[in-house]
């Protein structure tokens, strides 16, 4: 009981994250997202700290889910147009629907973890299927330092969700096709 209440206390303050921002993030803006009674998150994360912390814990815990499972419906690309597809799909998730807030949410997170060591190293990248798949996809093609070029690439499709979540819409596939083409070619455009 106690950990499906911790865990109901972290995604409402993803929540209120996502929909008041950092100076929102309080424990009694939290209790009435998650319609508990006053007092119920101090009694949890006694601190705005831990429940930061907590919110970021669990904020990992469902992306690298949400990886995992694209990396097992999209194993690694046959071609580029098949990793411009994936990669595409993953910038919808992320700017609609429960991925938009979530998307807020980290944002959010990462700019807080400028001034926080231990919340950064929470939130740095992790393996996952999904990153593996792309790795794997650029080393077959002989594309030299695959894992700099897949951490470039993955870093640049971040730019574009949050280019297009700060200025809205979506993220047109010519400029992630663009982005492929690239770490393809790579910095000496060949």
């Amino acid at each position: 009981m106690a950990t499906e209440r911790r865990t109901l206390i972290a995604d409402a303050a993803l929540d209120v994250l996502a929909d008041e921002g950092m100076r929102g993030l309080t424990h009694r803006a939290v209790d009435r997202a998650a319609d508990l009674p006053p007092g119920t998150t101090s009694a949890y994360f006694r601190t705005r700290r831990s429940l930061l912390d907590a919110l970021v814990r669990r904020l990992v815990e469902i992306d690298q889910t949400e990886l995992r499972t694209l990396g097992a419906a999209f194993p690694v690309p046959r071609d580029a147009d098949e990793l411009t597809s994936g990669l595409a799909a993953f910038t919808e998730l992320r700017l609609t629907g429960p991925g938009r807030r979530r998307t807020l949410a980290r944002y959010a997170c990462a700019v807080e973890s400028v001034r926080d060591p231990a919340l950064r190293e929470v939130l740095a990248p992790r393996e996952n299927p999904a990153r593996t798949a792309v790795r794997d996809f650029l080393a077959a093609r002989g594309v030299p330092d695959p894992e700099e070029r897949t951490v470039t690439l993955l870093a640049c499709v971040d730019g574009l969700v949050f280019d297009r979540l700060v200025a809205g819409g979506a993220v047109p596939r010519e400029h992630v096709r663009g982005l492929v083409e690239a770490a393809l070619r790579g910095p000496d455009g060949g």
